[in-house]
């Protein structure tokens, strides 16, 4: 999903400080006063960007909202964006000289109603259409949005208008999306009565349980604090992501991925080995290395917001040019998501909380004592925790380090080069995990290529004390390839080779 935070550039003002007030921390009716007072103004459709200037500033807040206020998970992120986005492509296929929709082929409209004024209006239709569709808790807002720029909801399905042809292209990409097993609707193994979205229907249970670590090689469901004396014992997020259906590829089992063979515990050096150095990573955490964590951390702005903004310094603001783009790396991140899943679920592999307290118990080590605490030397092996809270599935492969070079790869390729701006500046005290203590003074993180972009979110990861290296590493076999893949298939989809 690509977002922007900071850009200054003088049609995109307004929408940019609508992303700034909702990724950066101002209060949520602030969000919503900056969000209608975009709104409410004139969108300009024959010279604005829709995109960027209506369906963005919307979407953020109500994402945050309804997914998670620090992020989502990846999967459940990643599995909206690319049914949103990706609907975009197939909306303005009409209006190109070539290209033909990936689930629908609407025909070709004459050059001279190739307009942004109706590339616009069919995104914003497809968008409507998709977003009432997965995220129908949010109706009325998406219903406002529409209003908000002098259009309707309209279910007219045609291809011979813009409001037709945004509502054909989403209600064929739904269609063609029902039942591909991720389960957004809460219907798949033939569940007919109060359908949960996206929850297990693979009857994927785990060899351990929170309290009691029956085989110290596999995953351990952590036991996680409420923040109001309550606690919850984690479930494997979204473990049918590995069976659903990918766009470039037709089965995950045909990348060579090996075992995890360190996490072994059996192998008791090479187990110890993988586990002290997480436990020195933790030791010598600085405020860089905090901030760095936290930001790839959140899939909000590191999938999109850095990264967008890294896009649009290249000058290639057109709506043709971004939405390609967009469904680009929108589907490289999505079948590299399957990919990951499916393997995590194969292997089912440990996390370093979990060996390190089997390893260490009631001894202890050297390590970040908690927030504020700093570097200690008396914590034991069962008092220690992660400096980044761990997400609720298996540790091998890493997801963030499969998703950020999937997304390095498509870029480069679709840009042409490896150069890239890529930065961010995290004010002091801003940490989510020490507040008003990290950083001590402001913080610009920044990149100058995908490449070392792309190499940093992989070791935010043991960082942040959620992987093992060999997890992260081991993405470089298989995540550039599925994003040269992704690639691929959208040039074939803008030639109209399909």
């Amino acid at each position: 999903m690509l977002s922007i935070g900071r850009l200054r550039r003088p049609h995109l003002r307004g929408w940019a400080a609508v992303v700034c007030v909702v990724l950066l921390g101002v209060p949520a009716g602030s969000a919503a006063a900056a969000r209608a007072d975009v709104t409410a103004q004139s969108f300009d459709f024959d010279n604005g960007n829709a995109i960027l200037e209506v369906i963005y500033p919307t979407l953020q807040t109500v994402e945050r909202q309804v997914l998670s206020p620090t992020g989502g998970d990846a999967t459940i992120i990643i599995d909206f964006g690319a049914m949103l986005e990706v609907t975009w492509f197939d909306a303005i296929a009409p209006y190109h000289p070539t290209a033909v929709g990936i689930y629908s082929n609407l025909g070709r409209r004459p050059a001279s109603e190739a307009t942004n004024r109706n590339k616009n209006t069919a995104i914003l239709y497809s968008s409507y259409r998709i977003m009432n569709t997965y995220l129908p808790m949010a109706s009325a807002t998406w219903s406002a949005m529409l209003s908000s720029v002098g259009l309707s909801p309209d279910d007219q399905e045609n291809t011979e208008t813009a409001v037709g042809i945004g509502n054909l292209a989403a209600r064929h990409l739904i269609e063609a999306r029902n039942n591909d097993g991720m389960n957004r609707l809460g219907n798949e193994g033939g569940r007919k009565y109060n359908q949960q979205r996206y929850a297990d229907y693979t009857g994927y249970e785990p060899v351990n349980t929170a309290y009691t670590l029956r085989d110290p090689s596999r995953w351990q469901p952590n036991l996680v604090p409420n923040g109001n004396g309550t606690f919850r014992v984690q479930q494997f997020v979204t473990p049918q992501l590995g069976r659903t259906r990918p766009f470039t590829y037709d089965d995950p089992g045909e990348f060579e991925v090996p075992p995890p063979v360190n996490s072994d515990y059996r192998r008791r050096q090479a187990y110890k080995r993988q586990a002290d150095e997480v436990l020195a990573a933790s030791a010598g955490l600085t405020d860089r290395q905090k901030m760095m964590a936290e930001m790839f951390n959140d899939k909000f702005v590191s999938l999109a917001v850095v990264p967008g903004q890294a896009y649009l310094r290249t000058g290639r603001t057109g709506i043709d040019d971004m939405v390609q783009f967009i469904a680009t790396t929108e589907i490289a991140l999505f079948d590299t998501g399957i990919e990951v899943w499916y393997q995590k679920r194969r292997f089912d592999s440990v996390r370093p909380f979990s060996a390190i307290r089997y390893l260490y118990g009631d001894r202890p080590v050297t390590a970040w004592g908690g927030p504020g605490k700093g570097t200690v030397n008396d914590i034991t092996g069962n008092e220690w925790r992660s400096y980044l809270d761990t997400a609720d599935h298996p540790e091998y492969p890493s997801g963030s380090a499969s998703f950020c070079l999937a997304y390095a790869q498509a870029a480069r390729q679709f840009l042409g080069s490896d150069s890239a701006q890529l930065e961010i500046t995290r004010p002091a005290g801003s940490s989510l995990v020490e507040p008003g203590i990290t950083p001590a003074n402001d913080i610009t993180l920044s990149w100058d290529t995908w490449t070392d972009w792309a190499r940093d979110c992989g070791m935010s990861r043991l960082l942040g004390g959620v992987h093992f290296r060999a997890s992260i590493e081991v993405a470089g076999d298989y995540a550039p390839r599925i994003g040269n893949l992704a690639y691929e298939f959208i040039q074939r989809h803008i030639r109209g080779d399909v």
